[in-house]
């Protein structure tokens, strides 16, 4: 049977297609190349009977004995006796506290934000600027921080009272920008948001690296971090995610901001017990002296 002329014509074109498309030698010669060298030279070692006596020779003055092994059961005592020792210390444990709870839901809100803004201003009806807003909050923050460094204030008296207020500025700033369906009041407040926490979490830094020593930083930033993302995998699991209960963008916001009011409250009742602490031994003094005196 014949083949119509056109469906010939097509036959023949995709041959030639076919026959112009092998890729030349060219194309694959010099990575094959470049990574036999790397192969070669990547398993290149000095040889045994050379390496050996520079190693312990006067040069690097190393010895063949072979060193015990350390015991893992020892290693992990002596951690868990600088994690009571490091915690035991109640600034430090406030700080860390607030440090780890604020990191999570910071965390939540950034990571969730553009999903607000695009239901409050959808991306296909209007020119958006969220990049310039989170350029811009960025910016602010940096300058909040390096501002912060002319604050003198008594961290040790005013602290947990001062983490309580700018929680709640916080709360206050995450509600704003879930409620009002306005997108430059969303900007606003994620700005004010982002500058707070920024501002916060440099003085946290502070306060927890001016209570250790050096070599207890690496544990205590690690501890902290590693329970600020526990538990926003956590919240995510519960809020976000459809296996939990999956709520809506708005529905999200609103529980964050009560997450950060939450925040303040337990610091705003840690910082009354502290400074009824305070107010009564001072009190102590000036009563023992007055028995004294009479």
């Amino acid at each position: 049977m014949d083949v119509p002329g056109p469906v010939c014509r097509r036959a023949a074109a995709a041959a030639v297609l076919l026959r112009t498309a092998r890729v030349p030698r060219e194309c694959w010669f010099l990575p094959t190349a470049l990574l036999c060298a790397y192969g070669f030279f990547a398993s290149l070692r000095p040889s045994e009977p050379f390496l050996t006596p520079y190693l312990l020779g006067p040069d690097k003055n190393l010895t063949d004995r072979e060193e015990p092994k350390p015991d893992r059961l020892l290693v992990l005592k002596v951690l868990w006796n600088d994690f009571l020792m490091c915690y035991s210390s109640r600034p430090l444990l406030c700080w860390s506290v607030w440090w780890a709870l604020s990191t999570c839901g910071y965390f939540q809100v950034v990571n969730y934000t553009q999903g607000l803004w695009e239901k409050v201003m959808p991306s296909r009806y209007a020119a958006i600027y969220n990049g310039g807003v989170e350029a811009v909050s960025t910016l602010l923050g940096a300058v909040a921080v390096f501002a912060v460094g002319y604050i003198k204030i008594s961290w040790s008296t005013w602290g947990e009272m001062t983490l309580s207020l700018f929680s709640l500025l916080i709360a206050a700033a995450v509600y704003i920008m879930d409620t009002v369906g306005n997108i430059w009041v969303c900007y606003a407040s994620y700005v004010v948001f982002r500058i707070i926490y920024m501002l916060l979490i440099t003085i946290a830094t502070f306060q927890i690296a001016a209570n250790l020593s050096m070599e207890r930083y690496a544990l205590v930033f690690g501890v902290n971090t590693f329970i600020a993302l526990a538990l926003q995998t956590l919240l995510t699991l519960i809020v976000v995610d459809a296996s939990g209960l999956g709520l809506e963008i708005t529905t999200q916001f609103l529980i964050y901001a009560g997450y950060f009011a939450l925040i303040a409250v337990v610091f705003l009742a840690s910082a009354a017990v502290s400074i009824m602490k305070k107010c009564r031994k001072l009190e102590d003094p000036e009563s023992s002296s007055q028995v004294t005196t009479s």
